[in-house]
């Protein structure tokens, strides 16, 4: 098994297509210091035909490389929990875009949050220097892995268990904050313990990342969206189980039919309109499919109401809906709405959060139209709803 072989094809075909970013050149310099096979733990999960399937290093050493770097925007699963994924190194290409996006200096304190397997709480460290990291990870055993990982590569990087929403709070102010696992909230916690003209850095919603300042008075934070990826759910937002389409489908009957002009091609675009209902319609799950006659579209809330839209040869598409909720009535009014905004894309939409609210806004934040998201008391339990 050749690592460096497989590392220097990753890094040029991250070169190629752009990927490393040009502000911080210091992003590419980190993980070639600190690649990530150094913090990937001896077996790692690859998906079958059907389940996920061990790939252990000491059995398939090429097979294990691979899974590592076998694209920039694949992530290497890295932990299983019920039969399903808990933690993973992410993609090269998201890392090193959210880096860029904390404009991180050395000697600024940061708040890991996510530490996983450690290595983007490294390439942190590298960057801002010795004891200036702290890191919070849920699982102990994943917490304990990376702290050993960590002195392995001779960083000084605190790493600490515990719940990443409520931060780190007897180690405050922080410079910089930044998270690995989707929220669909940004915690108010977060912002309290980043020093004013601080930034924030997390993945929001799995579909996409933001970076927030924090106003000169502490009492708000507010920034762009970055870009698109998907990412692993916080384990302390709980997520309420929702159905498929095809669960809501088969217990609810059609009882109501009709058509539209409307081309549901421009639903997949998840840099336009796919994201614009992300925002505006955040409990619907819309996945598209192409065959002979267009693209189509299946449409659920994930409890009670569903809706198709099936391309017509002639264009357009029928729809087709059950349940008490309206869904393509819906789709097309949020629709109309990212029309009169001018079709904005992922960059065009930023969000703000206070100690009360929390809003996702189009084009300007004072100006700009904008879709208020419900903030959590103490006690509430949270309904991840991603699209």
């Amino acid at each position: 098994m050749d690592l460096p072989a497989y590392r220097s094809r990753l890094d040029r075909v991250m070169a190629e297509r752009g990927a490393w970013p040009e502000g911080s050149p210091w992003v590419r310099e980190a993980v070639a210091a600190l690649p990530r096979d150094g913090f990937a733990p001896e077996r790692l999960w690859r998906w079958g035909r059907r389940a996920w399937e061990p790939v252990d290093r000491a059995v398939d050493p090429a097979g294990w490389a691979g899974e590592l770097y076998r694209s920039p925007d694949e992530a290497a699963v890295t932990q299983l929990g019920d039969g399903l994924p808990t933690s993973s190194l992410s993609c090269q290409a998201v890392v090193a875009d959210m880096a860029d996006s904390l404009r991180l200096e050395p000697g600024h304190r940061v708040l890991e949050l996510g530490t996983g397997s450690g290595w983007n709480a490294a390439l942190l460290a590298h960057r801002a220097g010795p004891g200036r990291v702290v890191g919070v990870e849920a699982d102990p055993v994943l917490a304990a892995a990376a702290d050993v990982r960590l002195a392995a590569a001779g960083l000084e990087v605190q790493v600490r268990t515990g719940d990443g929403d409520l931060g780190v709070p007897d180690e405050f102010p922080f410079d910089r904050v930044i998270a690995t696992y989707a929220v669909e909230e940004i915690p108010w916690a977060w912002v309290e313990q980043t020093a004013p003209g601080g930034r924030i850095v997390t993945p929001w919603g799995r579909l996409g990342h933001v970076a927030l300042t924090v106003a000169e008075d502490g009492r708000s934070a507010t920034g762009w969206m970055q870009g698109l990826a998907r990412f692993m759910p916080t384990r302390t937002q709980h997520a309420h189980r929702r159905r498929t389409f095809g669960e809501v489908r088969g217990s609810v009957e059609t009882d109501r039919s009709g058509s539209t002009d409307r081309d549901p091609t421009q639903l997949a675009d998840l840099w336009g309109l796919g994201f614009a209902l992300r925002v505006a319609l955040p409990d619907l799950s819309v996945h598209t499919g192409h065959d002979a006659d267009g693209t189509s579209a299946w449409i659920t809330d994930g409890h009670t109401s569903w809706a198709v839209l099936s391309a017509r040869t002639a264009g357009g598409a029928w729809t087709a809906e059950g349940g008490p909720r309206h869904l393509a009535e819906a789709v097309e009014a949020a629709w109309s709405q990212w029309e009169a905004a001018g079709c904005p894309g992922v960059h065009d939409y930023g969000l703000t959060r206070t100690p009360t609210e929390q809003f996702v806004w189009a084009n300007d934040p004072r100006t700009g139209p904008r879709w208020p998201a419900a903030v959590r008391r103490p006690g509430d339990r949270h309904d991840l709803t991603p699209m």
